[in-house]
């Protein structure tokens, strides 16, 4: 079974397949275009030929500005040969195509027109010897394949005529030559045809490396537009409730609050109600304040990471060491991720940790902000088990952070963060 394969493959390289024709007009075609920028480089010299060292360089330089000019039309013809022959579409490459036809002779800077060049001065040429090749075969095995059929019409003393014995058997071993040529001619023109591919690809349509480069810089700006419209958006959601949620809840516990303490003469089942309503007012307000704490604190935007930091470690029911140098200040958002992951990594320690105290440092070095969290605890973390460092590391890496943790069992725990100043 595994024969039928082979053979298939062996048919669809057969002399009189499609596809040998195909590449075989393919290649073919390409030879006049692939030597097109030597002729041009090369048309002025068998006309005129300058002996002095100033109308050489004159002349030299008016080839080269010419052979620029003509590198769009022939990276064009060469590109719509691709596509009418294979339906192979080439696209337009950016820094070449685009611009005035002359922008090309102030272009030589740009490394577009330098893999242009190199196409139709190197390898286009070599890929037409090539194509020559093939047409070379194809001529050559018709020829010698038909020495039986004309060599009865040679003359006597001719070494191919078949008067003579010796002769006709040097005819026969020509036609098995020929044979053999045409059996291989399809496959020289295939290979032929897949190197002018790849040649075209590389370099007559865009830079793979450059375009990745380009696309994975748009992704970073979209990604940081989108962290950028995420923190917007929590702070609007924070100032809609600072002054709106919350300064009604404000105002709901200070009603019941009064109420409480100026009715009198009231119903013990009412006053239990009373009293009920304002402790539940009471704790709803704390957890707001608790949440529009948690999505923008204001105290982040208004006086920075210092005194916000600061007021975390003053919530925490630990030791903390605190020590905060980032002047300058870093973009809003960096901030916000650095206050988010100090909160989150405290919570963490508070919660599993079994810790006395805690070091946290936030320092700027140049371009990085880096911070640190250290506790004396119980070690063991494990960001696989769900303990929340999971999430941690993937908002630093929102911003091209690096995370690390080394936690031991036995302790301590370290939280290490580098995030970029520059956004």
């Amino acid at each position: 079974m595994a024969s039928i394969p082979a053979a298939r493959h062996a048919l669809a390289h057969a002399p009189w397949s499609p596809a040998a024709w195909r590449d075989t007009t393919f290649v073919a075609s390409g030879v006049p275009l692939q030597f097109a920028g030597w002729a041009v480089l090369g048309s002025v010299w068998p006309f005129w030929t300058p002996v002095n060292v100033t109308p050489i360089m004159l002349v030299l330089a008016g080839s080269c500005a010419v052979t620029l000019l003509v590198l769009r039309p022939l990276t064009r013809w060469q590109r719509e040969r691709c596509w009418a022959m294979l339906g192979l579409r080439i696209p337009p490459m950016p820094g070449f195509d685009d611009g005035r036809a002359w922008e090309v002779l102030r272009g030589l800077r740009k490394p577009e027109v330098w893999r242009v060049l190199r196409y139709h001065l190197i390898v286009g040429p070599l890929v037409a010897i090539g194509g020559l090749g093939t047409i070379g075969a194809w001529a050559g095995g018709v020829i010698l394949a038909c020495t039986g059929a004309y060599s009865w019409a040679l003359p006597g003393t001719s070494p191919l005529s078949s008067v003579d014995k010796g002769h006709a058997v040097r005819a026969g071993v020509l036609s098995v030559v020929g044979v053999l040529l045409l059996i291989a001619a399809p496959w020289v023109a295939a290979g032929v045809r897949r190197l002018d591919v790849r040649a075209a690809v590389a370099l007559l349509g865009p830079d793979r490396a450059a375009e990745l480069e380009r696309r994975v810089e748009d992704l970073v700006e979209k990604r940081a537009s989108v962290v950028d419209a995420a923190d917007i958006e929590r702070r609007r959601i924070e100032r809609d409730l600072h002054d709106g949620a919350q300064q009604r809840l404000v105002s709901l516990a200070l009603n019941l609050g009064l109420a409480r303490a100026t009715l009198t003469g009231v119903p013990d089942e009412a006053m239990r109600v009373i009293v009920e309503a304002h402790e539940e007012a009471k704790e709803a307000l704390t957890e707001l304040r608790d949440l529009i704490r948690g999505l923008h604190p204001a105290v982040l935007e208004d006086r920075g990471l210092d005194a916000a930091l600061s007021g975390i470690a003053a919530r925490v029911p630990l030791e903390v060491r605190l020590r905060v140098e980032v002047e300058p200040r870093a973009s809003s958002t960096v901030e916000a991720v650095a206050y988010f992951v100090v909160s989150e990594a405290l919570t963490n320690v508070v919660k599993h940790a079994r810790a006395t105290a805690v070091d946290v440092a936030a320092i700027r070095e140049g371009e990085r902000l880096r911070l640190t969290v250290a506790d004396d605890g119980a070690g063991g973390a494990d960001p696989s088990r769900g303990t929340g460092l999971t999430g941690l590391a993937r908002r630093v890496r929102s911003v091209d952070g690096t995370f690390r943790i080394v936690s031991p069992a036995g302790g301590p725990t370290t939280v290490t963060v580098e995030l970029p100043c520059a956004l």
